[in-house]
C-alpha cells in the first residue's frame, strides 16, 4: 500500500523542484522554456491568487486549454495549494465546459483567451475569477475593489524571494480528494471521476519502479494533459523525476510526431493505438506489401536480416533514444502488434482507465506477452468476475490504491460501479492466463449476441476490416439482427492509386470485395451482412477511441 508523506504528490513535486532548480522543466514546441525555478515562482503566484480569492483546501478550481507551459504550471499550482483540480479537455464544446464548471462548483477558472471569448460570466455565475492560463492576468473578477487591487499587486510581484528552501506545499494523502476528472465516456455526457491523492501517489510509485528515467531526460507530451493517461506518465511522474517535458503544441499528426521524435529524442514514449496504426500504415505497410519483401519475409534464413532492418528503421523513426514505447487507451490492431513483436521492437501494451488514474496492468517490453495487456501493477489486484466456464471470459474488476472514490454527485452510478464486496467494475471483458497476464476481448456494452447466443466482439472484426488496403477505419454494429459494417474509405490511398474519379457505387464495390476477404476469416455467426460507406472519420474520445454510441442507435 502507498506509504505516507514520502509518497504524497505534493511532497514529490516540492522535492523535484528543490533538486532540479536550474534545470529546464517545460518547453513548448519551438517556443518558451521555463526552469524548475521559474515553475516554483509561478506556483507561488497562483497560491497567492487563490488565497486572495478566498479559495480553501478542498475547493474546486477548473482549468481548460491545450497542453502548454501555462497549463502545466497552473495544474501544479492548484494541486500544491490543496484545492481540488478540475482539468477540462480542450476538445469539449463550450456548453459542456460550462456544465462541468457548474457541476463541479469551481470557484476559480483558469482558461485561455479563445475560451474566455466563448464563455460569458453569467453562464457560470458562481465563478469568482476568470484568469488567463498563459499570463496569469485575470480576465474578470467578481467582488469588491480590494480583491482586484490585491490580484493586481500579486501579478506585479517578481517572486524572486522564492528559493529552494522556502517551498512548503500541501501534502495531500489517502482518500482526500485531489482531482475531479470529467471523462467523455462512450455512453453520453461526462461523469466526474473523483481521484484521491492515494491514486495519484500510487501511479507515481508504479512509474518510479518500472520506468528508468533520470533528471534531465527528455519527454514529449502530446496526449491531452486533462486526460489521466498523459497526465500521469507524460507530466506528473516526469516532473517528479526532474525530466525536461516538451509540449507538442500542434495537432499531433503522424508527420508532426515524427518530426518531434527526431528533434527531441524522448526517453519514454506514450502512444494511443490510432497513432501507432497510422505510422504503421504510412511508413511500413506499403513496404511490406511489395512482392519481393513478402517473399523474403517467408524465407527462414533471410527473414531475420529483413526484420532487423525494419526494427532499425522504426526505432530511428521514434528518435532512437527511447527505453520503450507504451501503448494504451484502446485496443491495438493484432496485425500491427504481431509485426512489432516479430521485429523485436521495444513496445508494450498496458491497460488502464480514468477511474484508476489510470494504470491497472502493465509489463515491460522485455516481459510483455503477445496480445496481452500485462499483469496487475503495484498496489492493485485484478480478477475476472463471473467468467464463462468454457472461455474464461468475464468482466475485468479491480481493487487497490489506484481506484476512484466514485463519481462526483452521482451516488447511484458510484454504487452501480462496484461489486457488493468492493471490486470496481471496468465494463471491459477479458481473461487472465495462468501467469496473470490480462487479455482484453472488448467492452461488455459493445458485445453482440449471435443468432444462437454466441458472443461477438465487434472490436475483433473491426481489426480485420481495418487491415484491408482501402479502409481507413470501421465500426461494426447490429441492426435488425444483422451485422453491419460502417466503413470510412482510405481516400488518400484511393487517390494515390488513381481511383479518385470513380463513383460512390464503384467505391462501395471495392470495399465490399475487400470485406469478402474478411468474411472468409470469420465464423458464420459473425460474418458481415452489409457494408455502408461513411463519408467522414468517426467522432472520437480524447484517447482516440470511437464514440460508438453515436453510430449504434
Amino acid at each position: 500500500m502507498v506509504k505516507a508523506l514520502q509518497w504524497s504528490p505534493g511532497f514529490r513535486i516540492e522535492c523535484s523542484i528543490r533538486n532540479n532548480w536550474d534545470r529546464p522543466a517545460y518547453t513548448e514546441w519551438e517556443g518558451e522554456t521555463v526552469t524548475y525555478a521559474e515553475v516554483a515562482r509561478r506556483i507561488a503566484r497562483i497560491h497567492a491568487q487563490l488565497e486572495a480569492l478566498g479559495v480553501a483546501h478542498g475547493d474546486r478550481v477548473a482549468l481548460v486549454g491545450r497542453n502548454s507551459n501555462g497549463w502545466a504550471i497552473t495544474f501544479m499550482g492548484i494541486i500544491t495549494y490543496g484545492a481540488v483540480v478540475v482539468p477540462i479537455l480542450h476538445e469539449f464544446k463550450t456548453s459542456n465546459i460550462c456544465h462541468i464548471v457548474n457541476h463541479s462548483e469551481a470557484k476559480v477558472f483558469y482558461l485561455t483567451q479563445s475560451y474566455w471569448e466563448a464563455i460569458t460570466e453569467s453562464s457560470v455565475p458562481h465563478v469568482r475569477a476568470f484568469i488567463n492560463l498563459r499570463t496569469g492576468v485575470p480576465f474578470y473578477i467578481q467582488g469588491d475593489d480590494s480583491v482586484k487591487i490585491e490580484l493586481a499587486r500579486i501579478q506585479q510581484r517578481t517572486w524572486e524571494e522564492v528559493t529552494p528552501l522556502s517551498l512548503r506545499y500541501y501534502h495531500g494523502m489517502g482518500d482526500e480528494l485531489a482531482e475531479i476528472n470529467y471523462t467523455s465516456g462512450t455512453t453520453g455526457f461526462s461523469k466526474g471521476v473523483m481521484q484521491p491523492y492515494r491514486a495519484l501517489a500510487s501511479n507515481i510509485e508504479f512509474a518510479t519502479g518500472v520506468l528508468d528515467l533520470h533528471p534531465g531526460d527528455t519527454v514529449i507530451s502530446f496526449l491531452p494533459l486533462a486526460h489521466s493517461y498523459g497526465q500521469a506518465f507524460e507530466f506528473i511522474y516526469c516532473f517528479c523525476r526532474g525530466n525536461h517535458i516538451h509540449f507538442l503544441t500542434r495537432t499531433p499528426s503522424p508527420k508532426i510526431i515524427i518530426e518531434a521524435f527526431a528533434a527531441i529524442k524522448p526517453r519514454i514514449i506514450l502512444l494511443v493505438p490510432l497513432i501507432v496504426e497510422k505510422l504503421y500504415r504510412n511508413n511500413i505497410l506499403k513496404i511490406l506489401n511489395r512482392r519481393g519483401i513478402k517473399l523474403l519475409m517467408k524465407m527462414p534464413i533471410i527473414d531475420k536480416p529483413v526484420l532487423r532492418k525494419f526494427q532499425e528503421a522504426l526505432t530511428n523513426l521514434f528518435g532512437n533514444n527511447f527505453i520503450e514505447v507504451i501503448i494504451g487507451g484502446a485496443a491495438l490492431n493484432p496485425e500491427v502488434e504481431l509485426f512489432l513483436k516479430r521485429i523485436g521492437f521495444r513496445y508494450t501494451v498496458g491497460f488502464g482507465m480514468t477511474e484508476c488514474a489510470p494504470i491497472i496492468t502493465y509489463a515491460s517490453w522485455a516481459t510483455h506477452k503477445l496480445y496481452s495487456s500485462g499483469r496487475a501493477v503495484v498496489n492493485m489486484r485484478v480478477k475476472i468476475d463471473n467468467p464463462n466456464p468454457l472461455t474464461g471470459v468475464g468482466e475485468i474488476v479491480m481493487k487497490g490504491d489506484n481506484v476512484t472514490l466514485g463519481y462526483y454527485k452521482n451516488p447511484e452510478q458510484t454504487a452501480a460501479s462496484f461489486t457488493p464486496d468492493g471490486w470496481f467494475r471496468s465494463g471491459d471483458l477479458g481473461y487472465l492466463d495462468p501467469e496473470g497476464n490480462l487479455f482484453i476481448k472488448g467492452r461488455s456494452k459493445n458485445m453482440i449476441l449471435g443468432p444462437s447466443g454466441q458472443n461477438i466482439y465487434p472490436e475483433e472484426i473491426e481489426a480485420l476490416i481495418n487491415n484491408q488496403p482501402y479502409v481507413q477505419e470501421s465500426l461494426v454494429t447490429q441492426r435488425d439482427g444483422k451485422l453491419i459494417a460502417l466503413v470510412v474509405p482510405d481516400m488518400a490511398r484511393l487517390d494515390a492509386e488513381g481511383i479518385e474519379g470513380i463513383t460512390d457505387e464503384q467505391k462501395e464495390r471495392i470495399i465490399a470485395e475487400t470485406l469478402e476477404k474478411v468474411n472468409e476469416e470469420l465464423p458464420a455467426y459473425s460474418k458481415i451482412a452489409t457494408v455502408q460507406l461513411y463519408p467522414e472519420e468517426f467522432e472520437k474520445t480524447p484517447k482516440k477511441s470511437i464514440k460508438r454510441y453515436l453510430y449504434t442507435k
